[in-house]
């Protein structure tokens, strides 16, 4: 970026904005200042940005800095004068917007906030000659922008209103109809949001920003194929569009395409070097795929992109074998000391500090930075453990040892053997178990699926009155074996042709029930971890969402004993059917544990299993990197590096520790 004219990049990130890439575009700006920081154009344009991303403290800060330097940028004060606004600061607010008007001639979005500073004010007669005059220049526009605006500073169902009042008396406005998708996908009305942006692109079906919500909107449904072939169509409209290739890039590897999602990514940063999301997203499936180098290399054009972004350097420390130089650690620290970045770069950045100083032994210094991280993102985050505790008992009510003789007296669930399930919690060595299965030729091993937990949460139908897992005593046998085939079908796209395959979301332990009950041949291994190392692995990783458990050791431990009551319970009511295998068996007697492994899935012993790490093929999780290497024994007992800082765990765990493991009394 050094070598090109600041005008240039300007215009880049202004075409940025319009194409809906505001984080690409916030991205380019912080560098241009990182270069040039007294450039007015910059600080003015990221202010807005970070308006319209609701950053609000930080964008006035930017904007008071704009306007201080050029007190004649009407752009600007209206700008900072919006930000005072939607922090409700009228008074502050009203002389900016006064100068705004001052410096041009009025228009309509403009003279909306005005209304709204003097309304907030009790100038309600000159609020109301305003919003009236605003109105008349533009009634559809001025409505927008109120919309807009409410949008931003976060009042949705406020906005929602005004919105929808718009859609209906313009149906032709897409812009509205946008904003209304938009408003639907903040509220994780998914479904809704997909209705609108359909319509959105039936209407205008070359409207590319509203295909690229389209997209978001189904990945979240985790419709991931029919993602994948919206951006397609996206890509014919505009082949060049670097952004299309992004998203299409990203929609692929969710997909479980990984090799066509490095196509597509390497297709965006081709058009367009300067979207950090692009190489971030190139480094993952670059990961996924067996390139550590070309991974690490993708990262290192991001972090040069994006130098405050903390998710990327996460994504260096989560190769678990990469090591950072001391010269990055220290950058790191500066970084993390920034209490202006956003809470999220900061825990990114204190859990991969917390990892390079255990890399060098530091372990008192990685604890702290630990420690921080999890404090960080837990005040972010909702988990109530009562509530988790009472689904699971919940969960061992239901699915007892009458439910079971009832259905077996019966015939029940679909018959299929297809599906070995690996349980457990997170850290406790299930890709390991997943790459030793995936190694035989009879066995795909598919990654995390969230298919069975959906499947069950799905049979909830709060119009009837219908809960699970309550319902589950009234289901017919031939309900439970549509619910089994159901489940399969919605796998197939992450399958090959093998008759066997794996899925090893960690979550499906408290499944276990409803996993026999719908698939009753179904194999079920639970993986298991010393429970410090189980624990402490979770503490020690940053996952991309769910596990709200693992962030709070005291927390942490208390969900480690619900986990071990409810597999006892499963070892109960459905005695032999779930294989519990230890990763420090696997670790120490390979071999055994492998034939142990497959005898129990009734697959015929293959020497491939034992040579696991000379599989190639895509793996997604964090130990990714590990799996591709001969087994190891430096990850067993690793907490015990980290002293007294994990009493407060051990006395948790307790009940379930050996017992030279417990604290002395």
């Amino acid at each position: 970026m050094v070598s090109q004219h600041p005008k240039r990049i300007f215009d880049r990130a202004v075409e940025l904005v319009k194409g809906g890439a505001r984080q690409e575009a916030e991205a380019l700006c912080r560098q241009a200042l990182e270069q040039n920081p007294g450039d007015i154009n910059f600080v003015a344009l990221l202010g807005w940005i970070l308006a319209e991303s609701n950053k609000l403290e930080e964008a006035e800060e930017l904007l008071t800095r704009a306007v201080r330097t050029t007190p004649g940028n009407a752009k600007a004060q209206e700008d900072l004068g919006t930000v005072l606004l939607n922090l409700n600061r009228p008074e502050e607010a009203l002389s900016h917007l006064e100068r705004a008007r001052e410096l041009r001639p009025p228009n309509a979005p403009l003279l909306s906030k005005l209304g709204g500073a003097y309304q907030k004010l009790g100038r309600l007669q000159e609020a109301d000659a305003v919003l009236k005059q605003a109105a008349s220049m533009s009634p559809v526009q001025a409505k927008l922008e109120e919309a807009t605006r409410l949008f931003i500073a976060g009042k949705f169902r406020e906005s929602e209103k005004l919105t929808q009042a718009l859609v209906r008396e313009n149906p032709d406005n897409v812009n509205a109809a946008l904003l209304l998708a938009r408003i639907a996908i903040m509220a994780k009305c998914f479904e809704d949001a997909r209705v609108i942006l359909e319509r959105i692109t039936q209407t205008k079906p070359r409207f590319v920003a509203a295909w690229h919500d389209l997209a978001t909107v189904l990945k979240e449904l985790h419709h991931y194929e029919e993602a994948v072939s919206i951006l397609e169509n996206a890509v014919s409209i505009e082949p060049n569009n670097a952004l299309t290739h992004y998203y299409h890039g990203a929609a692929l590897a969710m997909a479980a395409r990984p090799q066509d999602a490095v196509d597509a990514y390497r297709t965006a940063v081709a058009l367009d070097a300067k979207i950090p999301g692009a190489h971030i997203g190139l480094g993952h499936v670059l990961k996924t795929v067996g390139d550590q180098e070309g991974g690490i290399e993708a990262y290192r054009q991001a972090i040069e992109l994006r130098p405050n972004f903390g998710e990327t350097y996460y994504s260096l420390s989560n190769l678990k074998t990469f090591r950072f130089q001391s010269s990055e650690i220290e950058d790191m620290q500066t970084r993390l000391a920034n209490d202006k970045l956003p809470v999220d770069c900061r825990v990114h950045f204190a859990f991969s500090i917390g990892k390079a100083f255990e890399d060098e032994k530091q372990y008192d210094n990685a604890f702290e930075h630990y420690a921080l991280a999890n404090r960080l993102h837990r005040d972010s985050i909702a988990y109530d453990p009562v509530q988790t505790e009472v689904a699971h008992r919940r969960m061992c009510e239901i699915f007892d040892d009458e439910f079971f003789a009832r259905h077996r007296a019966g015939g029940y669930g679909c018959e299929k053997s297809d599906p070995i399930f690996i349980v457990g919690l997170p850290r406790s060595g299930s890709t390991l178990l997943e790459q030793i299965l995936a190694s035989h030729s009879q066995v795909d091993g598919t990654s995390e699926l969230p298919d069975i937990s959906m499947i069950a949460q799905g049979l909830t139908e709060p119009k009837t009155g219908r809960v699970f897992p309550s319902c589950m005593t009234d289901i017919a046998p031939e309900e439970l074996a549509r619910l089994g085939q159901q489940y399969l079908t919605q796998i197939q796209r992450h399958r090959g042709n093998s008759p066997f395959f794996t899925d090893k979301m960690p979550n499906n332990f408290a499944y276990t029930g409803f996993i026999k009950a719908i698939l009753p041949n179904a194999k079920i291994i639970d993986a298991r971890r010393h429970p410090m190392d189980s624990c402490f692995g979770s503490f020690k990783q940053h996952f991309a969402k769910g596990q709200t458990f693992t962030y709070d050791l005291f927390e942490l431990g208390e969900f480690y004993l619900e986990y071990d009551l409810m597999m006892a319970h499963w070892n109960k009511v459905l005695p032999g059917q779930v294989l519990r295998v230890q990763y420090e068996n696997v670790v120490e007697n390979l071999e055994d544990e492998v034939k142990r492994i497959l005898t129990f899935c009734e697959l015929p012993f293959e020497e491939g299993c034992v040579n696991f790490h000379e599989t190639e093929r895509a793996v997604r999780t964090a130990s990714s990197e590990q799996v591709r290497q001969p087994i190891y024994k430096g990850a067993l007992a690793t907490w015990k590096r980290f002293g007294t800082h994990l009493d407060e765990l051990r006395e948790i765990l307790s009940p379930v520790l050996p017992e030279e493991d417990r604290l002395n009394s």
